[in-house]
């Protein structure tokens, strides 16, 4: 059987946790600062978890990560 191929699109936007959680960057910060609160701005540094129904959708992109 030949190996499942990985997403290349998902490969560069998630990573998988130790326990198998999906990390992705925050969203809504590419362009665009000048109108988004400062508040909006801290709060979405760094990395976030999604949510399990989030997850389940990008793990079949990842095979076996």
């Amino acid at each position: 059987m030949p190996k499942m191929k990985t997403k290349s699109g998902a490969k560069k936007r998630f990573k998988l946790t130790k326990t198998g959680m999906v990390k992705a960057g925050q969203a809504g910060k590419q362009h665009g600062m000048i109108k988004r609160s400062n508040k909006f701005i801290r709060n979405a540094r760094g990395t976030a978890v999604l949510s399990a129904a989030d997850a389940k959708i990008v793990k079949k992109f990842l095979p076996y990560g």
